[in-house]
């Protein structure tokens, strides 16, 4: 080739982008970033986004709870005992009443996106979720909580979350798997800042949503669970949720109780789920709208609150009374009984929120009455009742959502008390190996079948190249200026240029092949793309299994692949980052088609 002809494409590079590009080798050099490095960082920025979202939603709630009931109480069970009767009947109807007719017309504002459910994005793939129906869910389940509706709050901030994790992915044009990540570390970061439960909330998304341990998954979902919940705490302190008094075992012989509660609390979570499920189909057989589901689902809550006002809210104030062995068992029975009709009823009107937590009052309550039933029985006077409660907390949990581990790991947070661990995880694998010999669907199985639970699993399976691939990558010709070069390798930030002739793949030029020409300016001005090429650099074809392109990146140590066609035109470039986490997710166990749990 002239030497002349190309030396008028062949500029020196200027000071300042010399000075930037020796920056970036010293810089990839020196760290050595990697696509999974920046999964960490995003997953870091939706954990804050998360908690705070969390911490603005509790501040709303209390200030609609105020307007509401016009009490000052410190909660919702306390103001609702201070209302005279016909006020505890009235506001949950009320409530429910607002909060059905944000439902019913903010219908109408729906955008191209109709997806609003975290658990709906992720087990079909596709990661994206309507802003303007989550806020329109989470503003109805504002006043539904407010209310006094027996539901979690963790269901809207999971949401809340999980929508400014789409959000952030969606501008980033991030892959189909890395989106689904991305909002799974939201819904990560909701779950730990609701129950200021870092391990918990990664491995409820892990263990349940996305049924993998991978550490490609696992490891963003922990970052956005500890950053969310270290905001969280710095701003509204940190101690557990649950203050429960000292405990220890009495002996070897008290492990047989515990076991015996895991096989009670086995055999009554099907029961519970089951009246969801009914709830849920009786309301959809009333011809009405919404919001008159929703405010006679509130009445349903007011009139039982009536008798007892401790079945509205999520039951925490209870639950700590429980722990605490401030109830008699006659009453608990009552309140049991009430709390379960009250979240039957608030759950199947369609309101917005979690069962949750409502699923931990009914553990708790469980657990207390057959600790009480052990002392009698025993005799003992060291037999503690709320230790019982403690334990049967988990294993109605972990009955319930078919998740032993998360309810461990969940109940040990919640606590931080680690005496507990011994009979907590006996009891645990007892009641989830008794409620699926019972029940093969978990609490949340319908809506996850309803939702394609099991087939992204499969989809994923199916996957080809073609399908992850980001089309037009940056690209050079052979004559390329190194001046060129280096800006393209500035404004792109990757490690490798993908050289075209034509519109054939040729070969790449590295970002370490330039480093020796910076210092040199003078040969630099002569030297174009094609003296740096490296001929022999691996390809995939867009036709190829995620195999076979995982099997491509190991014998390659950078981030990305060129994709070609089989005349080896270059169509597209795939990370490794999309290949690893889309492998992972197509090892989702088939159990999650059985029902595997999710969040309503």
């Amino acid at each position: 080739m002239d030497v002349t002809e190309t030396g008028s494409r062949t500029t020196g590079l200027n000071l300042q982008t010399l000075r930037r590009l020796k920056f970036w080798i010293w810089f990839e050099e020196w760290t050595r970033p990697t696509e999974l490095q920046a999964t960490l960082f995003w997953a870091g920025v939706i954990g804050f986004c998360g908690a705070a979202c969390s911490i603005a939603y509790r501040v709303a709630t209390t200030f609609v709870h105020k307007v509401l009931t016009g009490s000052s109480a410190s909660g919702l069970v306390e103001s609702f005992a201070e209302l005279p009767l016909w006020g505890r009947l009235i506001i949950p109807a009320v409530g429910g009443l607002i909060a059905g007719a944000i439902m019913h017309f903010g219908a109408r504002f729906h955008g191209q996106i109709t997806t609003t459910d975290y658990m709906e994005a992720v087990v079909l793939g596709d990661g994206r979720i309507s802003a303007r129906q989550s806020l329109v869910k989470s503003l109805s389940a504002l006043f539904t909580i407010a209310s006094g509706g027996s539901i979690g709050r963790e269901g809207p901030l999971v949401q809340l979350s999980a929508m400014v994790a789409s959000l952030a992915g969606r501008l980033q044009r991030w892959t189909t798997p890395r989106l689904r990540l991305l909002v799974g570390c939201g819904a990560a970061a909701g779950i730990a800042s609701a129950y200021n439960a870092p391990i918990s909330g990664a491995v409820f998304v892990a263990e349940i949503v996305l049924g993998s341990m991978a550490m490609e998954i696992f490891g963003p979902l922990v970052f956005a669970s500890v950053i969310a919940t270290l905001t969280v705490r710095w701003f509204l302190g940190p101690g557990p949720l649950y203050q429960i008094p000292l405990f220890r075992l009495n002996g070897n012989w008290e492990i047989i109780p515990y076991l015996l509660l895991g096989l009670v609390s086995g055999l009554f979570a099907p029961w519970f789920i089951q009246l969801l499920r009914a709830s849920e189909r009786v309301a959809e057989r009333i011809t009405a709208p919404v919001y008159v589901k929703m405010c006679i689902g509130g009445l349903i809550v007011g009139a039982l609150a009536v008798f007892y006002p401790q079945v509205c809210g999520n039951g925490y104030s209870v639950v700590n009374e429980i722990l605490a062995g401030q109830w008699l068992w006659p009453s608990l029975v009552l309140i049991l009984l009430f709390k379960v009709l009250a979240t039957g009823a608030t759950f199947g009107s369609g309101a917005v929120g979690g069962v949750f937590t409502p699923t931990l009052f009914v553990g708790a309550s469980l657990g207390f009455l057959f600790g009480t039933a052990t002392q009698y029985v025993t005799g003992s006077p060291s037999v503690n009742p709320s230790a019982f409660a403690i334990v049967g907390m988990g294993a109605f949990l972990a009955a319930a959502t078919h998740a032993p581990i998360m309810a461990i790991v969940m109940i040990f947070e919640l606590t931080l008390d680690y005496q507990i661990m011994l009979p907590l995880m006996l009891a645990c694998v007892v009641g989830y190996y008794t409620s699926v010999k019972i029940e093969k669907g978990s609490i949340y199985a319908e809506a996850l079948k309803r939702k394609g639970a099991g087939d992204y699993a499969r989809q994923l399976a199916e996957l080809h190249v073609r399908d992850l691939m980001k089309p037009n990558p940056v690209t050079i010709s052979p004559t390329t200026g190194f001046s060129e070069v280096g800006e393209k390798f500035i404004d792109s930030r990757f490690n490798y240029l993908y050289v075209i002739d034509h519109g054939r793949f040729i070969g790449a030029v590295s970002l370490h092949d330039i480093k020796s020409y910076l210092n040199t300016p003078e040969l630099a001005k002569v030297v174009i793309a094609g003296d740096l090429l490296r001929d022999s650099f691996p390809v995939v074809h867009a036709s190829a299994s995620l195999i076979e392109a995982l099997e491509r990146f190991s014998h390659h140590d950078g981030e990305r692949l060129p994709v070609v066609s089989h005349d080896r035109e270059l169509v597209g470039s795939i990370a490794k980052t999309d290949v690893i986490l889309a492998l992972a997710g197509s090892t989702v166990r088939s159990a999650t088609a059985a029902g595997t749990p999710a969040s309503r």
